[in-house]
């Protein structure tokens, strides 16, 4: 008997866990990615502030998926999804399915605006956290030599959800306890980190008590904080607010907002303008009985979650088991009973700096010290494997001790055209 074949496009923080929980050796997987890694993307802004290395946080999938002769990996951008005949189609060729798992996440959203794009920084990726981390590194650098130095001495942040503000204080603290002994000759008090935020708090999708306490987090480290305003435009040199106020900089990183990953073929009906695919409690694509959606490309509607629920790694790792489970009970018994999706709140938690961190679970809210160490605690536990917990714990409690990481390379082509 044929085993079943599972396209899955993605190996981020859904498509992993689906595939995991698939019984093993009982179907045909093949993995699509456009990468050849698994990506923890929390930790993003650590890599972009020097603080721990790229490859602590990026896991080869080949390595993740060695032992599992049922899974093939095709490193690949998917064009678009043919349903009719179960065809999906990509740069390297066309490849079948019986099932189709579209787990590609999001992307930086940045509304429309083309220019803002063109001239911004985001992190979305490992590649774009060192991109960050060269070009701050750069700035800092070039604060030696050249004479137009207002533009270099302001970093502006743009979104003040979790990684905008994790972002912040660790440039805040990178500006306090590094450039004044990598960089003596620097007026390191002249630099300015900005957090840029539209609506009236930081971490808005967090309790007030979270929101509170962020800011005066950030604030206490020197982090200059504006709330309710816009950015309409920003050219590469100057960064335009609603409220017509200008900021010179040409350091801008822009985690304003998401956007999901569609794939070409889904009909149009079924995806809103977040970008977002709409499924139901199954995590099943409407109208499309054998194509699935999970994590953050998904769209559920439930009574606890009538506008979607929330684009969280918790959720994505949720509905990926339970899709899996539910395929591993279909072909064991077609006539199985499947299990309907539901959310469970763990909480939520973000850090602004050394022992300062935000932490809201169902039951409590905290934050200071203690926040911090269950912080780092919960996603030490999360990264894959033992030798990277270790590395990183080490990192951390150096980092912790010295105040001084030594992972501050440039890393860019030195004979590059495009060189910063």
């Amino acid at each position: 008997m044929m085993k079943k074949k599972i396209v899955v496009v993605g190996c981020g923080f859904a498509g992993l866990p689906f595939i995991k929980t698939l019984k093993k050796d009982a179907y045909d997987i093949l993995l699509i990615d456009k990468v050849n890694h698994h990506q923890f993307q929390p930790l993003f802004y650590q890599v972009a502030a020097s603080q721990i290395e790229p490859a602590t946080i990026s896991f080869p999938l080949r390595k993740i998926f060695q032992n599992r002769k049922d899974v093939r990996i095709r490193l690949a951008r998917v064009e678009s999804v043919d349903p009719i005949k179960n065809l999906i189609h990509t740069t390297i060729g066309d490849f079948s399915y019986d099932y189709l798992v579209i787990a590609t996440g999001s992307r930086t959203n940045y509304f429309n605006n083309k220019e803002i794009e063109e001239n911004s920084l985001s992190l979305k990726s490992t590649f774009q956290a060192m991109t960050i981390r060269n070009k701050i590194l750069m700035s800092f650098e070039k604060l030696l030599y050249e004479s137009d130095k207002e533009s270099l001495y302001n970093i502006v942040i743009v979104g003040g959800g979790a990684t905008g503000v994790e972002l912040a204080g660790a440039f805040a603290e990178m500006k306090k306890d590094v450039l004044p002994k990598d960089f003596p000759n620097i007026l390191s008090h002249n630099v300015n980190v900005y957090l840029l935020e539209g609506s009236d708090h930081t971490l808005s999708a967090m309790s007030p008590y979270a929101q509170k306490y962020s800011e005066k987090y950030l604030v206490s480290l020197g982090v200059k904080v504006k709330t309710g305003v816009f950015v309409k435009n920003y050219d590469g040199e100057t960064v335009t607010l609603s409220n017509d106020e200008t900021i010179r900089t040409r350091n801008v990183i822009w985690s304003a907002g998401v956007k999901g990953n569609t794939i070409k073929g889904i009909p149009e009906e079924l995806i809103l303008p977040s970008g977002r695919i709409k499924v139901n409690r199954l995590n099943n694509i409407e109208q499309l009985h054998n194509v699935y959606a999970v994590g953050d490309v998904a769209y559920m509607e439930t009574d606890k979650y009538p506008k979607g629920h929330p684009q969280l790694a918790n959720v994505a790792i949720g509905q990926a088991k339970n899709l899996a489970k539910n395929i591993n009970r279909i072909e064991k018994n077609p006539d199985s009973k499947l299990h309907e999706y539901e959310y469970m709140n763990l909480g939520t938690m973000a850090t602004v700096g050394r022992n300062k961190a935000v932490v809201d679970l169902p039951f409590v809210k905290f934050r200071g010290r203690f926040a911090w160490f269950v912080w780092m605690f919960l996603h030490l536990m999360l990264i894959l494997s033992v030798r990277n917990k270790l590395v990183i714990f080490i990192n951390w409690a150096w980092n912790y001790i010295t105040k001084n990481s030594s992972l501050r390379l440039i890393l860019a082509d030195e004979n590059s055209k495009h060189k910063d």
